[in-house]
């Protein structure tokens, strides 16, 4: 059996993201955690979700390209293609990953699947190549009564994640809620509590709601005023200029503000990179021109409430690269120096889509 990081740590290494060395270790404030240490039995409330803790085998399959017209390109943009992996299970509850944080070492995550779920486990590399998943887990997500969220509530469309020490965030887009899940009382056992967010989250779109979740580390340089604010991006929900509306929820400016929506591109996730800058992960689909993605870079010192914010987009893919429905984006730093983006795609349990797994050099940051 394979020793697993102590909970000891977990919260160690999750505060050293906090410290006053938070901005070149950004990463560390939204990192994996150690899987559970006692898997149960599983069982079905419905068809994909997950009743109780379970341990989950996931095969990987490598994708040596992105691009399938060019098997020999590998620059696409300010990035760089590095692995990649199709993931398959037979367990019946794998899948719909919307969301996932990785450790500092890009090694250890943490996910959640759109239908009220945890996964976790550990990607495993050969040299700078993924290779395959170990020690993966599903767990449900649980209410503050202890009960699965779908169960009690019928809650689901957990869509977005976002890390702040030993503390989970985690957006679900139908109800335009989010949990806040305390690891240091269980891990992916602990129970969620709602967090207040204004009364115009409430009124987002049902199905195009909150979408993706940042946290800001409280422990900032040069005295960012959005330090400890957590930052909930909607997918498709407009203001009246028909951009796509954004909150600052807690921390010391708490409001709205806007991103400006373009090409009719939508937010999928974002992420806080070392240098301070902010990603956004987008998407967009047509019956005539497919399913595109793209990376936005924002400027994090011109958020603000009331604020509209744009940024140039420094990726772009197609249907012509290895891509699916794009919904989770990560980053960590390598030992040597090279910040690595880490994007996952939700399934939707369909036939016809893929679960990837790919990662990237971001080249020029």
């Amino acid at each position: 059996m394979r020793s697993y990081l102590s909970r000891r740590r977990f919260l160690r290494d999750m505060a050293a993201g906090l410290s006053a060395a938070a901005l070149p270790r950004l990463a560390q404030a939204q990192s994996a955690t150690e899987p559970p240490l006692t898997p149960g039995p599983s069982g079905r409330l419905g068809r994909h979700r997950v009743d109780e803790p379970v341990a989950v085998e996931v095969n990987a399959r490598p994708l040596p390209s992105f691009d399938i017209r060019d098997r020999a390109r590998t620059r696409f943009g300010a990035l760089e293609y590095r692995s990649g992996l199709i993931l398959t299970s037979s367990f019946f509850g794998f899948g719909g990953l919307s969301a996932l944080r990785l450790d500092p070492k890009g090694e250890r995550f943490i996910a959640v699947s759109d239908q009220g779920s945890w996964f976790t486990g550990r990607i495993v590399y050969r040299g700078r190549e993924m290779v395959g998943l170990e020690d993966v887990e599903a767990a449900p997500l649980l209410g503050a009564d202890g009960r699965p969220i779908t169960a009690t509530r019928g809650w689901y469309d957990s869509e977005s994640l976002a890390l702040d020490g030993s503390f989970a965030y985690v957006g679900l887009e139908r109800v335009n809620q989010v949990l806040r899940y305390d690891f240091s009382k269980g891990f992916t056992r602990s129970r969620g509590e709602v967090v207040p967010l204004p009364p115009a989250a409430r009124k987002l779109p049902t199905n195009k709601g909150l979408e993706a979740l940042v946290f800001v580390p409280k422990v900032m340089p040069n005295g960012q005023p959005l330090a400890g604010t957590l930052i909930a991006f909607s997918e498709r929900g407009l203001d009246a200029n028909g951009n796509l509306i954004a909150f600052l929820v807690g921390g010391k400016t708490p409001g709205q503000f806007s991103v400006r929506r373009t090409e009719n591109f939508d937010i999928s996730d974002a992420v806080l990179l070392p240098s301070g800058a902010l990603l956004i992960l987008e998407r967009k689909f047509s019956w005539l021109g497919g399913v595109g993605i793209r990376i936005r870079r924002l400027a994090l010192s011109e958020i603000a409430p009331g604020a509209l914010v744009d940024g140039p987009a420094i990726f772009n893919a197609d249907l012509g690269n290895e891509i699916d429905n794009m919904e989770g984006i990560d980053a960590h730093v390598t030992a040597e120096g090279e910040t690595v983006l880490t994007m996952i795609s939700d399934d939707n349990f369909s036939l016809i889509q893929r679960n990837l797994l790919l990662q990237f050099t971001l080249v020029d940051d």
